[in-house]
């Protein structure tokens, strides 16, 4: 098997489904454009004076590293520069930690003004932050200071793996034993929509030289959890989950309930999808994709909008989005080849954008599912041009 990490192809699963280039184009640039320059019913970018901008998670009302990185990794994507340093500059500004454990790492929530809600990280942020800039430095090349997007890549996944050693204080978002990402910094579950070994294939190639064969590790354990995380029938996991894979029941009093398929979750099978896409190394990848999207088209059918447990257990909650999931089961198809890669395909692209206070989530898990699926979620890599969909 061979991703497109060696061959440069990536698959446009719209075109396969029937729809025309010209409208897949469309498609795309219709998207963004309404999440990132819509109307204020739509959008959730905010440009501020003539060099930043934040993206506002509209159901909590604050700016966080998930969406200000989900944005920059949008940007990058599309060749969207200016968008891209705008926020950037935002997250830097306001966003970043310097000095004390913290340093280097960015406060995973602020106040729109820039306050900081929080003195610690989400290790979701720092990890698409350092993708997207070096992403950014592959498709641009580095400027200054700031934006010399390598070197503060680098500097990132740097204290990411390396707090807790001499000269670096602070907790470290892997574990080092086990080369696992931790939920939080202090503590010891994770997050298995954190797990982005696509991600971490491509730190071996470009963090500290000395740090590269700590993310090919990384790359290897985060695929291998994922078969203990991912229930063997449904190919549903939990939002946190134990180091042997099993549904977090505890630290309910600080962080509610997460041991169940819900909102973070969802995220997970969208990563498989990009990871077989990119570089194809888990024949399992497949068959998780496959279990996931029977579950849901055959035994519940009626019933998307569901809450359950992993092994398929529906509960009284509903989804709080609905739409992200109806997108992530689209971008499972990016490695499912089961009967229902392309029901579930067109259910997306029948699906319009989310309204209302809580279109930020679902909205960008919609776009990153646009990307995906039109073969414009690609690796910015000095070996070949990635185009975007105005070039294409």
């Amino acid at each position: 098997m061979t991703g497109a990490f060696e061959t440069g192809i990536y698959r446009n699963v719209f075109k396969e489904c029937g729809y025309t280039e010209a409208e897949i184009e469309q498609r795309v640039e219709d998207t963004f454009r309404r999440i990132f320059h819509g109307t204020k019913e739509e959008c959730f970018y905010h440009e501020v004076g003539e060099d930043m901008a934040y993206v506002e998670d509209t159901g909590n009302h604050d700016v966080r590293t998930e969406g200000m990185s989900y944005g920059m990794m949008v940007c990058v994507q599309l060749d969207r520069k200016e968008e891209f340093d705008r926020l950037w500059k935002w997250a830097r500004t306001y966003m970043y930690l310097e000095g004390g454990s913290g340093h280097n790492y960015f406060a995973w929530s602020c106040a729109v003004d820039g306050s900081k809600n929080a003195e610690g990280p989400a290790p979701d942020g720092e990890e698409f932050f350092a993708m997207a800039l070096f992403f950014a430095s592959n498709r641009w090349g580095d400027g200054d200071g700031i934006f010399a997007y390598s070197k503060e890549a680098r500097a990132i996944l740097s204290e990411c793996i390396h707090k807790g050693e001499e000269g670096h204080p602070g907790e470290p978002m892997w574990n080092p034993d086990l080369h696992l990402i931790k939920f939080i910094t202090n503590v010891e579950f994770t997050d298995p929509s954190y797990h982005l070994p696509h991600f971490y294939e491509l730190f071996a190639l470009w963090a500290d030289e000395k740090d590269r064969t700590f993310w090919k590790k990384a790359a290897e354990a985060s695929r291998d959890y994922l078969h203990l995380a991912c229930h063997e029938k449904t190919g549903l996991c939990a939002e946190y989950a134990d180091y042997d894979g099993k549904p977090h029941e505890g630290d309910v009093q600080w962080f509610g309930r997460h041991d169940w398929y819900y909102s973070d979750a969802y995220r997970t099978i969208a990563n498989i999808g990009l990871d077989y896409l990119w570089f194809k190394k888990d024949p399992w990848q497949v068959e998780n994709a496959n279990r996931l999207q029977r579950f849901y088209c055959e035994e519940q059918r009626e019933h998307w909008d569901g809450v359950f447990l992993i092994d398929g257990t529906r509960l009284e909650e509903k989804a709080l989005h609905p739409t992200a999931i109806i997108a992530v089961n689209a971008q499972a198809s990016l490695a499912a080849d089961g009967k229902y890669a392309v029901e579930c395909v067109k259910r997306f692209w029948e699906t319009p954008l989310r309204t209302g206070d809580r279109r930020y989530y679902d909205n960008f898990l919609y776009l990153f599912a646009m990307l995906a699926l039109s073969g414009n979620y690609r690796i910015c890599c000095l070996l070949y041009t990635s185009p975007s969909p105005r070039d294409a």
